[in-house]
């Protein structure tokens, strides 16, 4: 298996979503890896804290879908999150190497690959969790190469108090004033799933001097018309 090439991308940069997910179960260090390999800008996961105040990877709720057990991250303890191991894209727990990364192993591969981090912080955090994040990220020393993203406009506004600079998009299902006045009011440029964003809201927000990235496009023809949109970014499982 391997990605699907766009061969035009002028200048949009690619975002690996939940690493290589088309090739490689999703938010392991596999994942990671494949994208590492590739020409992708940047690698997107989803981060959660533990029960004992850790960081690990997951996009659901609950493991049940990765991992067949069902546990929840924010109730259980970082060493028993790690003992389980997740189920391969055929669906059987085989590979020794497939279980759920800390967000620590996440940053050590960007970094090693060179690559930017999107990282979607996923639940509600306080100033105090999310300055433990950062300090645990500047140690790595890759703080300015992540772009944190949120559903949450709270967890972004905490942020930015946080980290006046740091590159952060806001993550919603559709475009509308109230997203587009809180963009401006907090510098956050946008994460749009790519059924609700019109070209027209391209031009304005670049306009407000912000940026676009698109998720999730595995459509080559979909792909294609963000480009000619001139969106910044297209985040994808399998388009590189």
């Amino acid at each position: 298996m391997n990605t699907v090439k766009l061969a035009n991308k002028n200048n949009v940069k690619m975002v690996a979503h939940r690493g290589v997910s088309g090739i490689e179960p999703e938010n392991t260090n596999a994942a990671f890896i494949a994208a590492g390999n590739r020409s992708y800008f940047g690698v997107e996961t989803d981060v959660r804290r533990t029960a004992d105040g850790q960081f690990i990877l997951l996009h659901d709720d609950h493991t049940e879908r990765m991992g067949i057990d069902k546990l929840y991250p924010e109730q259980t303890t970082y060493e028993t999150l790690r003992a389980l191991r997740l189920r391969d894209k055929n669906g059987v727990r085989s590979r020794a190497d497939l279980r759920l990364c800390s967000m620590e192993e996440y940053i050590e591969t960007c970094k090693r690959y060179e690559k930017r981090c999107v990282l979607e912080l996923k639940g509600g955090y306080t100033e105090e969790w999310l300055g433990e994040m950062i300090e645990r990220i500047k140690n790595i020393g890759w703080l300015e190469n992540v772009i944190f993203i949120s559903f949450s406009l709270d967890n972004l506004i905490k942020l930015r108090s946080l980290l006046p600079d740091q590159q952060m998009q806001y993550l919603t299902g559709a475009f509308d004033e109230n997203v587009f006045d809180a963009m401006k009011k907090y510098n956050l440029s946008l994460d749009i799933y790519i059924g609700g964003l019109h070209e027209e809201d391209v031009k304005r927000i670049h306009d407000a001097g912000l940026e676009v990235n698109v998720w999730t496009v595995d459509r080559l023809e979909d792909a294609e018309r963000m480009v000619s949109w001139g969106v910044d970014y297209i985040t994808s499982n399998i388009i590189e």
